[in-house]
């Protein structure tokens, strides 16, 4: 089936992070693509990456970096789609704060959406809620999911009560 989302990252160092995207965009049956483009290793690749996207039928790009984490903003420059950026805690990073202002502190015209540290989950559902604003089945798989983690917070309220808990909450 033809990817709808693109999952890109600086390194394949940076899998192990960008990984959570992937699985809940397999869990939302979603389909997509995950590769390595680096900004600064392979700028053509880059470039060439986010002008086509579109054109190859994608819809949101998910983009991963660490450290200087140029990645999600050069492709957010060079393509209309929407890029959600991912900042990485990597090796050569100063606790994650690098890569999170790297790619928070977009110029005004180029916009990033940016998650937390590491939210590589959060950029996969956030780019499927996109999806889902234009298609009525990933939004119904969207709030299954968000039905089913209030269900699952519901059952540990009980459970607390049932191990004697008090709870002025409720």
């Amino acid at each position: 089936m033809q990817p709808l989302i693109g999952i890109i990252m600086g390194s394949d160092s940076d899998l192990n992070v960008m990984q959570a995207a992937s699985d809940i965009l397999k869990q939302f049956a979603i389909p997509h693509e995950v590769t390595v483009v680096s900004a600064h290793r392979t700028p053509h690749r880059m470039i060439e990456y986010a002008e086509k996207a579109k054109d190859r039928g994608l819809k949101v790009i998910i983009a991963g970096a660490g450290g200087a984490a140029h990645l999600p903003g050069m492709v957010a420059s060079v393509t209309i789609l929407p890029v959600i950026g991912v900042p990485i805690k990597s090796s050569n990073s100063i606790d994650g704060w690098d890569s999170v202002l790297s790619i928070l502190q977009m110029p005004n015209g180029v916009p990033v959406g940016t998650v937390a540290l590491n939210a590589a989950k959060n950029a996969g559902i956030l780019a499927a809620e996109i999806l889902g604003t234009f298609d009525e089945d990933i939004a119904e798989k969207i709030a299954t999911y968000k039905s089913n983690m209030n269900n699952e917070v519901i059952e540990k309220v009980e459970k607390l009560k049932q191990q004697g808990w008090e709870n002025k909450f409720d």
